[in-house]
């Protein structure tokens, strides 16, 4: 039987949503094994001088945390 846990992810990038995503599943998956998914929260933008400077997601992602026989 496997045991699915969750984790909360914020992560921010200049470029764009997706490559906030993509930066934070990469983050999660160096720290959990077997990631199989994230459902995206939230998604924010820093607005400096009338322009986005920064995309924010704050997503959960879920992993398998082990298997028993």
């Amino acid at each position: 039987m496997s045991v699915a846990k969750v984790i909360e992810v914020s992560s921010t990038s200049k470029t764009s949503f997706e490559d906030a995503i993509a930066q934070g599943i990469a983050n999660a998956c160096q720290d959990a094994a077997q990631v199989r998914g994230a459902w995206i929260k939230e998604q924010k933008v820093t607005v400096e001088g009338g322009r986005i400077t920064a995309y924010r997601v704050n997503m959960q992602v879920t992993f398998v945390a082990g298997a028993k026989s």
